[in-house]
């Protein structure tokens, strides 16, 4: 067997067995590379130096102020407004409360950029409510994991910087253009959830939770409208070329705090030490994931695991539509294992060539790469907002598993648009930024 052979073995094998063995990923790609390194007979000082070339880059910069600005807003109180104003919206509706749960993560999800956040905000809320109202209480909350989805679909994300980033070496992505391309997809799988919870509610005899009035509806924007014009700020920014992606989230950091600050004041001044101290211990975690996965792209080029991944595939079948559900199972297993981030991270480099390859756009598998491994949250073994879930709502995970299974299924219908009709939502960005 060859050196090389022996060290993607070792690079990829290793990494899996310290995942199964519950060794944090952070560390189990540090491990494994480092050994590989020394495997190669390379000098360790060249991880080193990946590591620091990985974050030396201005786009990162936007990272922290996005999650500053997610923090910001949760804290400032704008979850309850949003709420208020999807109920002014759909909660006439039947299954009033399911809609008004999906519409809120549209509106916070463009606010946090996060699954997590999404539901660990609106679940402590909603989820009682909805109980309140007769709903079972593991439909509720599969509706909000569910619904959360959305939050890393709906601009800004920082999950799509971190593909941008991830991208790079291969393909020139921008951030703008994938912005773009985000808001169909969410809306299409709010629209998809909405659809399946009418059917649910009709069956079940769900209430109507509100009778639409305008007047009513017109005041709850108003009252929404200071947390929405964050959101304003980065993709009008962005799109129009005002400001940079990392100009933009710092004027939306500071917006979010006049508004946390001043306009909805709901926190103070000496909350915000603890505020910057969550988004220190998240930013931490992402910075070092950062790092060591600079020196695994490093040994996946210097090893050649792209190409042999794209030559493997290629040699068993040169059908495009059995590629694609090749790659969308793969991203689904392993969604299902490995954190988001990591895994964009890690599968950008290998699977983008093989996408380009087809003719598709590395926008195009960006958004099909984050609804993916967005379904991974929600699924067990290791989905974060599965767990988030489950503690809000007191349901065993077990069985907020198996309530889930219609929710996977209509989630993969979306994402089955997504991948083969990617004129359903890429005429938006070709339509602001030309094709």
């Amino acid at each position: 067997m060859s050196t090389t052979a022996i060290a993607t073995i070792i690079l990829v094998g290793l990494f899996f067995a310290l995942v199964l063995l519950r060794v944090p990923v952070v560390y189990a790609i540090g491990i494994a590379s480092l050994v590989d390194f020394f495997y190669l007979k390379i000098n360790p000082m060249q991880m080193a130096l990946k590591f620091v070339s990985n974050l030396n880059s201005y786009t990162l910069l936007a990272v922290p102020f996005f999650i500053l600005m997610g923090e910001l807003m949760s804290a400032g109180g704008i979850s309850d407004r949003l709420i208020v104003l999807s109920r002014e919206l759909v909660g006439w509706i039947r299954g009033g409360l399911a809609m008004v749960n999906i519409v809120a993560s549209v509106f916070f999800g463009g606010i946090s950029g996060s699954s997590s956040a999404d539901c660990a905000s609106i679940g402590p809320i909603l989820i009682p409510m909805m109980e309140q109202e007769g709903y079972d209480r593991d439909f509720s909350t599969c509706v909000t994991m569910a619904s959360s989805v959305q939050g890393i679909l709906i601009p800004p994300s920082q999950n799509m910087v971190i593909y941008t980033l991830a991208a790079s070496g291969i393909a020139s992505v921008s951030i703008g253009r994938l912005f773009m391309a985000g808001y169909v997809p969410g809306l299409l799988l709010a629209a998809a959830l909405m659809i399946y919870s009418y059917y649910v509610s009709k069956k079940r005899n769900y209430p109507i939770s509100n009778h639409f009035n305008l007047g009513n509806a017109f005041r709850a924007l108003k009252k929404a409208i200071w947390g929405l014009l964050a959101v304003l700020i980065v993709v009008v920014g962005v799109c129009m070329g005002v400001f940079t992606t990392t100009e933009s989230a710092a004027c939306a950091v500071i917006w979010s705090m006049v508004v946390g600050l001043f306009i909805y004041k709901g926190f103070k001044i000496k909350d915000i030490p603890r505020i910057f101290n969550n988004v220190i211990m998240m930013l931490g975690k992402v910075l070092i994931l950062l790092g060591v996965s600079g020196a695994f792209s490093y040994l996946l080029t210097y090893l050649r695991i792209p190409e042999q991944v794209s030559g493997f595939i290629f040699s068993l079948t040169d059908n495009k539509i059995i590629i694609l559900l090749t790659l969308n199972v793969l991203l689904l297993i392993l969604g299902c294992l490995v954190e988001m981030a990591c895994l964009i991270l890690m599968l950008t480099p290998v699977i983008l060539p093989v996408w380009l390859s087809l003719g598709l756009t590395p926008v195009h598998l960006g958004v099909v790469m984050i609804m993916n491994l967005g379904i991974g949250l929600i699924t067990p073994p290791v989905g974060s907002t599965l767990f988030i879930g489950s503690a809000v709502s007191g349901v065993p995970i077990e069985k907020l598993s198996k309530a889930m299974v219609p929710f996977y299924a209509v989630m993969i219908v979306v994402l089955l648009i997504l991948t083969f009709f990617p004129q359903s939502f890429m005429w938006l960005p070709n339509m602001v930024f030309g094709a």
